[in-house]
Protein backbone atom coordinates (compact mmCIF):
# COMPACT_ATOMS: atom_id res chain seq x y z
CA UNK A 1 0.00 0.00 0.00
CA UNK A 2 1.22 3.45 -0.83
CA UNK A 3 2.19 5.48 2.02
CA UNK A 4 -0.61 8.31 1.91
CA UNK A 5 -0.94 9.34 5.91
CA UNK A 6 2.51 10.41 6.45
CA UNK A 7 4.97 11.98 4.82
CA UNK A 8 8.34 10.64 6.58
CA UNK A 9 11.27 12.76 6.23
CA UNK A 10 13.65 11.31 3.37
CA UNK A 11 17.20 11.80 2.14
CA UNK A 12 17.24 12.08 -1.75
CA UNK A 13 17.55 9.03 -3.60
CA UNK A 14 21.10 7.95 -4.63
CA UNK A 15 19.62 7.74 -8.00
CA UNK A 16 18.99 11.54 -7.99
CA UNK A 17 22.10 12.79 -6.98
CA UNK A 18 24.70 12.01 -10.38
CA UNK A 19 21.83 13.29 -12.62
CA UNK A 20 21.68 16.73 -10.41
CA UNK A 21 25.42 17.32 -10.85
CA UNK A 22 25.29 16.97 -14.44
CA UNK A 23 22.24 19.09 -14.72
CA UNK A 24 23.23 22.04 -12.80
CA UNK A 25 25.56 23.33 -15.27
CA UNK A 26 23.24 22.36 -18.46
CA UNK A 27 20.52 24.27 -17.03
CA UNK A 28 21.80 27.49 -15.91
CA UNK A 29 23.12 27.10 -19.65
CA UNK A 30 20.12 27.18 -21.28
CA UNK A 31 18.79 29.82 -18.63
CA UNK A 32 21.51 32.39 -19.72
CA UNK A 33 21.48 31.43 -23.80
CA UNK A 34 18.17 31.44 -24.20
CA UNK A 35 16.33 33.63 -21.79
CA UNK A 36 16.85 37.46 -21.76
CA UNK A 37 18.61 39.25 -18.82
CA UNK A 38 15.80 40.49 -16.85
CA UNK A 39 14.06 36.83 -17.66
CA UNK A 40 17.04 35.08 -16.52
CA UNK A 41 17.56 37.17 -13.35
CA UNK A 42 13.86 35.99 -12.37
CA UNK A 43 14.59 32.59 -13.41
CA UNK A 44 18.04 32.01 -11.42
CA UNK A 45 15.83 34.28 -8.48
CA UNK A 46 13.01 31.27 -8.81
CA UNK A 47 15.74 28.74 -9.16
CA UNK A 48 17.35 29.21 -5.97
CA UNK A 49 20.77 30.25 -7.30
CA UNK A 50 20.83 33.76 -6.92
CA UNK A 51 19.09 36.54 -4.68
CA UNK A 52 16.90 39.53 -5.62
CA UNK A 53 19.79 41.05 -6.82
CA UNK A 54 21.20 38.42 -9.10
CA UNK A 55 23.87 37.74 -6.68
CA UNK A 56 24.44 33.69 -6.04
CA UNK A 57 23.44 32.05 -3.23
CA UNK A 58 25.63 28.84 -3.71
CA UNK A 59 22.01 26.72 -3.49
CA UNK A 60 19.59 25.00 -5.88
CA UNK A 61 16.14 25.06 -5.26
CA UNK A 62 14.16 21.73 -5.84
CA UNK A 63 14.44 17.97 -5.98
CA UNK A 64 14.39 18.17 -9.73
CA UNK A 65 12.40 14.79 -10.04
CA UNK A 66 11.35 15.44 -13.48
CA UNK A 67 15.11 16.06 -15.25
CA UNK A 68 16.06 12.67 -13.67
CA UNK A 69 13.47 10.86 -15.17
CA UNK A 70 13.93 12.42 -18.36
CA UNK A 71 17.87 10.84 -18.31
CA UNK A 72 16.80 7.62 -17.23
CA UNK A 73 14.48 7.34 -20.01
CA UNK A 74 17.48 8.12 -22.49
CA UNK A 75 19.16 5.21 -20.94
CA UNK A 76 16.72 2.61 -20.87
CA UNK A 77 16.39 3.28 -24.60
CA UNK A 78 20.72 2.42 -24.57
CA UNK A 79 21.98 5.88 -24.95
CA UNK A 80 24.02 8.07 -22.55
CA UNK A 81 22.71 10.47 -19.79
CA UNK A 82 24.39 12.95 -21.30
CA UNK A 83 22.12 11.99 -24.98
CA UNK A 84 19.53 12.78 -22.55
CA UNK A 85 20.27 16.27 -21.50
CA UNK A 86 18.38 18.56 -23.63
CA UNK A 87 14.83 16.85 -22.29
CA UNK A 88 16.02 16.95 -19.26
CA UNK A 89 16.94 20.39 -19.36
CA UNK A 90 13.27 20.77 -21.23
CA UNK A 91 11.00 18.94 -19.07
CA UNK A 92 12.80 20.84 -15.55
CA UNK A 93 12.37 24.53 -17.50
CA UNK A 94 8.73 23.58 -18.37
CA UNK A 95 7.67 22.27 -14.86
CA UNK A 96 9.63 25.72 -13.28
CA UNK A 97 7.05 27.62 -15.92
CA UNK A 98 4.35 25.65 -14.29
CA UNK A 99 5.58 26.53 -10.78
CA UNK A 100 5.58 30.49 -11.54
CA UNK A 101 1.87 30.79 -12.78
CA UNK A 102 0.79 28.58 -9.57
CA UNK A 103 2.04 30.50 -7.30
CA UNK A 104 0.64 34.03 -8.91
CA UNK A 105 -2.69 32.21 -9.56
CA UNK A 106 -2.92 30.46 -5.74
CA UNK A 107 -1.18 33.73 -4.38
CA UNK A 108 1.57 32.30 -2.67
CA UNK A 109 4.04 34.72 -1.30
CA UNK A 110 6.81 31.86 0.15
CA UNK A 111 8.26 29.19 -1.85
CA UNK A 112 11.34 26.92 -0.51
CA UNK A 113 11.30 29.68 2.40
CA UNK A 114 12.21 32.78 0.63
CA UNK A 115 9.56 35.11 -1.15
CA UNK A 116 7.96 33.87 -4.45
CA UNK A 117 9.37 35.83 -7.94
CA UNK A 118 5.96 37.39 -8.76
CA UNK A 119 5.97 38.98 -4.93
CA UNK A 120 9.75 40.20 -5.71
CA UNK A 121 9.67 41.45 -8.78
CA UNK A 122 5.85 41.87 -9.51
CA UNK A 123 2.79 40.22 -11.18
CA UNK A 124 3.71 40.88 -14.97
CA UNK A 125 7.06 40.14 -14.60
CA UNK A 126 6.47 36.38 -13.19
CA UNK A 127 4.52 35.94 -15.55
CA UNK A 128 6.75 36.68 -18.54
CA UNK A 129 9.52 34.43 -16.83
CA UNK A 130 7.29 31.67 -16.84
CA UNK A 131 6.38 32.20 -20.88
CA UNK A 132 10.21 32.62 -21.24
CA UNK A 133 11.18 29.36 -19.92
CA UNK A 134 7.92 27.57 -22.25
CA UNK A 135 10.03 28.65 -24.92
CA UNK A 136 13.19 28.02 -23.74
CA UNK A 137 12.55 24.31 -23.18
CA UNK A 138 11.53 24.06 -26.92
CA UNK A 139 14.39 25.82 -28.25
CA UNK A 140 16.48 23.35 -25.69
CA UNK A 141 14.53 20.60 -27.85
CA UNK A 142 14.97 21.49 -31.28
CA UNK A 143 18.60 22.81 -31.13
CA UNK A 144 19.91 19.06 -30.04
CA UNK A 145 21.09 17.33 -33.15
CA UNK A 146 19.48 14.65 -31.34
CA UNK A 147 17.36 11.89 -34.24
CA UNK A 148 14.04 12.66 -32.44
CA UNK A 149 14.63 16.29 -31.44
CA UNK A 150 11.21 17.31 -33.50
CA UNK A 151 9.20 14.35 -31.96
CA UNK A 152 10.36 15.25 -28.71
CA UNK A 153 9.41 18.96 -28.82
CA UNK A 154 6.19 18.23 -30.22
CA UNK A 155 5.46 15.76 -27.31
CA UNK A 156 6.66 18.23 -24.92
CA UNK A 157 4.36 20.84 -25.86
CA UNK A 158 1.48 17.73 -26.01
CA UNK A 159 2.20 17.81 -22.40
CA UNK A 160 1.95 21.22 -21.39
CA UNK A 161 -0.88 22.05 -23.43
CA UNK A 162 -2.70 19.11 -21.30
CA UNK A 163 -1.31 20.38 -17.99
CA UNK A 164 -2.76 23.91 -18.96
CA UNK A 165 -5.74 22.23 -19.30
CA UNK A 166 -5.90 20.58 -16.32
CA UNK A 167 -5.06 23.27 -14.46
CA UNK A 168 -8.16 25.30 -16.02
CA UNK A 169 -10.65 22.82 -14.94
CA UNK A 170 -8.91 22.78 -11.18
CA UNK A 171 -9.49 26.64 -11.40
CA UNK A 172 -13.07 26.25 -12.62
CA UNK A 173 -13.71 24.02 -10.24
CA UNK A 174 -13.17 26.84 -7.55
CA UNK A 175 -16.47 28.19 -9.25
CA UNK A 176 -18.55 25.23 -9.55
CA UNK A 177 -20.66 23.36 -6.44
CA UNK A 178 -21.15 19.48 -8.56
CA UNK A 179 -18.06 18.26 -9.93
CA UNK A 180 -18.22 14.54 -10.90
CA UNK A 181 -15.18 12.34 -9.50
CA UNK A 182 -14.63 11.50 -13.46
CA UNK A 183 -13.78 14.94 -13.90
CA UNK A 184 -11.67 15.60 -10.78
CA UNK A 185 -9.64 12.63 -11.78
CA UNK A 186 -9.76 13.60 -15.61
CA UNK A 187 -8.41 17.07 -14.11
CA UNK A 188 -5.52 15.58 -12.08
CA UNK A 189 -4.05 13.65 -15.06
CA UNK A 190 -3.86 16.28 -16.98
CA UNK A 191 -2.58 19.09 -14.31
CA UNK A 192 0.17 16.55 -12.73
CA UNK A 193 0.09 13.66 -14.82
CA UNK A 194 1.27 14.83 -17.82
CA UNK A 195 4.08 16.32 -17.69
CA UNK A 196 5.28 13.30 -15.32
CA UNK A 197 4.10 11.10 -18.14
CA UNK A 198 6.42 13.50 -20.52
CA UNK A 199 9.58 13.37 -18.24
CA UNK A 200 9.11 9.48 -18.02
CA UNK A 201 9.34 9.25 -22.17
CA UNK A 202 11.24 12.28 -23.17
CA UNK A 203 14.73 11.11 -23.14
CA UNK A 204 14.12 8.32 -25.20
CA UNK A 205 11.84 10.07 -27.46
CA UNK A 206 14.80 12.43 -27.90
CA UNK A 207 16.84 9.82 -28.65
CA UNK A 208 14.93 8.16 -31.33
CA UNK A 209 13.66 4.87 -29.50
CA UNK A 210 10.96 2.57 -30.75
CA UNK A 211 7.60 3.66 -29.97
CA UNK A 212 6.38 0.74 -27.84
CA UNK A 213 9.05 2.07 -25.40
CA UNK A 214 8.04 5.52 -25.26
CA UNK A 215 4.73 4.58 -24.78
CA UNK A 216 5.90 2.21 -21.89
CA UNK A 217 7.39 4.86 -20.21
CA UNK A 218 5.19 7.33 -20.97
CA UNK A 219 1.65 5.24 -19.32
CA UNK A 220 4.08 4.69 -16.27
CA UNK A 221 4.82 8.46 -15.31
CA UNK A 222 1.50 8.91 -15.92
CA UNK A 223 -0.15 6.50 -13.51
CA UNK A 224 2.97 7.32 -11.03
CA UNK A 225 1.81 11.29 -11.43
CA UNK A 226 -1.83 10.44 -10.53
CA UNK A 227 -0.94 8.19 -7.56
CA UNK A 228 1.32 11.09 -6.47
CA UNK A 229 -1.89 13.65 -6.93
CA UNK A 230 -3.83 11.24 -4.50
CA UNK A 231 -1.00 11.01 -2.13
CA UNK A 232 -0.80 15.16 -2.22
CA UNK A 233 -4.52 15.45 -1.48
CA UNK A 234 -4.52 13.29 1.31
CA UNK A 235 -1.51 14.49 2.89
CA UNK A 236 -3.13 18.30 2.08
CA UNK A 237 -5.78 17.36 4.62
CA UNK A 238 -4.65 14.39 7.04
CA UNK A 239 -0.72 14.93 6.47
CA UNK A 240 1.46 15.93 9.52
CA UNK A 241 2.98 19.90 9.11
CA UNK A 242 6.37 18.84 9.88
CA UNK A 243 7.10 16.52 6.75
CA UNK A 244 4.82 18.37 4.56
CA UNK A 245 5.25 22.28 5.51
CA UNK A 246 1.42 22.82 5.16
CA UNK A 247 -0.78 23.24 8.50
CA UNK A 248 -2.82 20.58 8.12
CA UNK A 249 -6.39 21.22 6.81
CA UNK A 250 -4.68 23.28 4.27
CA UNK A 251 -6.41 22.31 1.51
CA UNK A 252 -10.10 22.17 3.42
CA UNK A 253 -9.61 26.11 4.58
CA UNK A 254 -9.89 27.10 0.45
CA UNK A 255 -12.32 24.98 -0.26
CA UNK A 256 -10.50 23.23 -2.88
CA UNK A 257 -12.05 19.92 -4.42
CA UNK A 258 -9.40 17.57 -4.12
CA UNK A 259 -9.81 14.15 -4.98
CA UNK A 260 -10.63 12.71 -1.49
CA UNK A 261 -13.14 15.83 -1.42
CA UNK A 262 -14.57 14.93 -4.45
CA UNK A 263 -15.09 11.26 -3.63
CA UNK A 264 -17.12 12.38 -0.12
CA UNK A 265 -19.30 14.53 -1.81
CA UNK A 266 -20.07 12.23 -4.48
CA UNK A 267 -21.25 9.46 -1.48
CA UNK A 268 -24.09 8.77 -0.92
CA UNK A 269 -25.52 10.72 2.60
CA UNK A 270 -22.99 13.29 2.17
CA UNK A 271 -25.13 16.25 2.90
CA UNK A 272 -23.87 17.52 5.54
CA UNK A 273 -20.28 17.63 4.32
CA UNK A 274 -22.00 19.90 1.29
CA UNK A 275 -23.97 22.18 3.23
CA UNK A 276 -20.47 23.13 5.65
CA UNK A 277 -18.22 22.74 2.06
CA UNK A 278 -20.08 24.18 -0.60
CA UNK A 279 -19.36 28.02 -0.68
CA UNK A 280 -17.10 30.80 -1.07
CA UNK A 281 -14.68 32.68 1.00
CA UNK A 282 -12.19 30.98 3.23
CA UNK A 283 -14.07 27.68 5.45
CA UNK A 284 -14.33 28.35 8.94
CA UNK A 285 -11.73 27.65 11.05
CA UNK A 286 -14.23 25.88 13.55
CA UNK A 287 -15.66 23.89 10.52
CA UNK A 288 -12.02 22.91 9.19
CA UNK A 289 -12.01 19.18 11.99
CA UNK A 290 -15.77 18.53 11.45
CA UNK A 291 -15.34 18.39 7.63
CA UNK A 292 -12.27 16.50 7.67
CA UNK A 293 -13.96 14.03 9.31
CA UNK A 294 -16.94 13.91 7.07
CA UNK A 295 -14.45 13.52 4.30
CA UNK A 296 -13.21 10.47 6.04
CA UNK A 297 -16.88 9.39 7.29
CA UNK A 298 -17.87 9.89 3.83
CA UNK A 299 -15.06 7.26 2.37
CA UNK A 300 -12.91 10.20 0.44
CA UNK A 301 -9.73 9.22 2.56
CA UNK A 302 -9.90 5.24 1.66
CA UNK A 303 -11.01 5.23 -1.98
CA UNK A 304 -7.71 7.72 -2.91
CA UNK A 305 -5.80 5.42 -0.48
CA UNK A 306 -7.06 2.65 -2.69
CA UNK A 307 -7.06 4.80 -6.01
CA UNK A 308 -3.46 5.48 -5.19
CA UNK A 309 -2.29 2.01 -4.69
CA UNK A 310 -4.11 0.91 -7.97
CA UNK A 311 -2.51 3.71 -10.12
CA UNK A 312 1.09 2.59 -8.29
CA UNK A 313 -0.23 -0.95 -9.57
CA UNK A 314 -0.58 0.12 -12.89
CA UNK A 315 2.65 2.28 -13.30
CA UNK A 316 4.83 -0.69 -12.05
CA UNK A 317 2.82 -3.24 -14.91
CA UNK A 318 3.02 -0.61 -17.36
CA UNK A 319 7.43 -0.18 -16.61
CA UNK A 320 7.11 -4.32 -16.32
CA UNK A 321 5.86 -4.29 -20.12
CA UNK A 322 9.21 -2.48 -21.20
CA UNK A 323 11.71 -3.77 -22.82
CA UNK A 324 15.11 -1.71 -20.94
CA UNK A 325 17.82 -3.52 -18.93
CA UNK A 326 16.74 -4.00 -15.27
CA UNK A 327 19.33 -2.15 -13.83
CA UNK A 328 17.37 1.00 -15.31
CA UNK A 329 14.25 -0.36 -14.19
CA UNK A 330 15.08 -0.49 -10.87
CA UNK A 331 16.61 3.01 -11.14
CA UNK A 332 12.84 4.52 -11.75
CA UNK A 333 10.80 2.35 -9.29
CA UNK A 334 13.71 3.46 -7.18
CA UNK A 335 12.52 6.81 -7.85
CA UNK A 336 8.93 6.25 -7.99
CA UNK A 337 8.80 4.66 -4.43
CA UNK A 338 10.94 8.71 -3.25
CA UNK A 339 8.60 10.18 -5.28
CA UNK A 340 5.73 8.64 -3.52
CA UNK A 341 7.42 8.06 0.20
CA UNK A 342 7.30 11.59 0.46
CA UNK A 343 5.58 15.26 0.22
CA UNK A 344 7.65 17.17 -2.53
Amino acid sequence: MVPVTTAPTQRLSPTLDPGRRLLRPALRDAVRSHLGPEMSRIAQYHLGWADAEGRPTGTWGGKMIRPNLALLSARAAGAADTDGLPAAVAVELVHNFSLLHDDIMDGDETRRGRETAWAVFGVPNAILAGDAMVTAATSALLASPAPGAGSAAASLMAATQRMIDGQTCDVAFERRDQVSLAECLRMARGKTGALLGCACALGADLVGAEQPLIDGLRAFGEHLGLAFQLVDDVLGIWGDTRSTGKQIGADLRVRKKSLPVVAALNAPGADELRALYLGSGPLPEHAVGRVADLVEQAGGRRWAQEEAARQTAAAEQSLAAAEMPDGVRGEFLEIAGFLLGRKL
